[in-house]
């Protein structure tokens, strides 16, 4: 599933082609993805100027003044400005054509993505109890003591918490908690403050490099200007079980945790 620095490229990718332009109008050729696609966004996004593009976890907002288009890309989708006369494909399910003869086109094989609206002034439910974006400030160590004080749940999981912080899936975990040196078994009210302090500082550092990299190529995720990332190629924990650690050269240990594959050093990791 493309991850937080896959969607903000997909952001930075598109905000130059989109922010500014006026929606002619908008083609749905399929009446749900993941979820039923509200009338609003056919009613009311045609005739509206995008003011810009935001990205709230791993969801995208278009922003107008008569409300935010809601669209989250799911396991396999891609989001693509072409020239309106390009041939449509499997599974380019919207349009959304602009003012400057070229479309915003949705494709999405699996159909795990959605495209929902977001009223003027209000949140949508999907982006109410999400906790705080990892590159501000309001993520720090001391954030991440507090709210783990008492749970016995693995730090991994922990940290891939929504309600926690956002955006930090199952590849930069991994990475972030062998930068800090944190087993992902340990339970999180057993991390330290200082320790936490390092987590934090690690999230912040392997998102930062990823998202300036271009993201971490997966099988289907596509940039908006056709070019995968290049952050896979740097992967020191990820997808590496039984090779050597980095550091120390033991062979680095594979588990399930919360059902999701994870790999760590027994040795540098505490």
């Amino acid at each position: 599933m493309p991850e937080l620095p896959e969607v903000e490229t997909t952001r930075r990718g598109l905000l130059p082609h989109v922010a500014g332009r006026r929606v002619a109008n908008v083609l749905l050729r399929r009446p749900d993805l993941r979820w039923p696609i509200p009338r609003e966004v056919e009613a009311l996004l045609p005739g509206q100027r995008i003011e810009g593009i935001r990205r709230r976890a791993k969801y995208l907002l278009l922003d107008t003044a008569a409300g935010s288009a809601l669209l989250h890309l799911g396991m396999s989708g891609s989001l693509r400005v072409l020239p309106g006369d390009t041939p449509v494909r499997a599974h380019d399910h919207v349009d959304i054509a602009l003012d400057s003869s070229r479309v915003l086109r949705f494709n999405d094989p699996r159909r795990f993505g959605c495209l929902l609206w977001q009223a003027s002034g209000e949140t949508h439910p999907l982006l109410a109890a999400l906790g705080p974006e990892p590159l501000s400030d309001d993520f720090d160590g001391d954030l991440l003591f507090l709210r783990s004080r008492g749970r016995s749940a693995p730090v991994k999981t922990f940290l891939m918490d929504q309600a926690v912080v956002v955006g930090v899936g199952n590849i930069y975990a991994a990475e972030a908690l062998f930068m800090a040196g944190i087993s992902p078994l340990r339970a999180a009210g057993k991390v330290s403050r200082g320790r936490y302090q390092a987590l934090a500082d690690a999230v912040k550092a392997i998102l930062a490099h990823a998202i300036q990299r271009g993201g971490t190529t997966l099988r289907d995720f596509i940039s908006p200007d056709g070019a995968p990332g290049y952050f896979e190629q740097e992967l020191l924990a990820y997808g590496r079980g039984g090779e050597p650690c980095p550091r120390c050269g033991r062979p680095l240990k594979q588990a399930m945790i919360g059902q999701r594959a994870s790999v760590w050093c027994g040795h540098c990791q505490r």
